[in-house]
């Protein structure tokens, strides 16, 4: 007489994972695409933290630059006026001359500031790798497993 726990584990395709019912197909399907979807979510959260340090970051630079130019640049931008004009040069022309080269130093701290903040530098892009390649190997997983079934009808 069969043992009946090896007749119906084999009915039900328990030992064979090639021979497995519908139901057990979806499910397990829905189960890894949760996984899935959790992996990918998680990986999501972690790339947008990153992504909100480089912003941090970022108007850090412009802030910062901005707040200690102000001062910092009126002091000295007296002393180079003060130094042209003592080498002989108007005191219109050295005004010129000092603020043009302030201005020059100020507007690369505010393009390199900014640069950082453009959307394209804030695109979670590892991610959205990562579910093109997801993608990708569902299709082939779902496409070898439909080709699996077909074959063994």
């Amino acid at each position: 007489m069969a043992n009946p726990s090896y007749t119906s584990s084999t009915k039900r395709g328990l030992t064979n994972p090639n021979h497995r019912s519908v139901t057990e197909l979806l499910v397990d399907g829905v189960n890894q695409f949760t996984r899935l979807l959790r992996t990918e979510a998680q990986l999501a959260r972690t790339e947008v933290s990153d992504k909100i340090g480089q912003v941090a970051a970022g108007l850090g630079m412009l802030i910062g630059g901005t707040v200690l130019l102000i001062p910092a640049l009126v002091i000295l931008l007296q002393a180079a006026v003060v130094a042209l004009i003592d080498s002989g040069i108007t005191a219109l022309w050295s005004a010129v001359i000092v603020g043009g080269i302030a201005f020059v130093i100020g507007l690369i701290l505010v393009l390199v500031g900014s640069n950082r903040l453009k959307a394209k530098n804030l695109v979670p892009t590892r991610t959205m790798d990562q579910l093109q390649q997801d993608a990708t190997v569902a299709k082939q997983t779902v496409s070898s497993s439909h080709d699996s079934t077909q074959r063994a009808a």
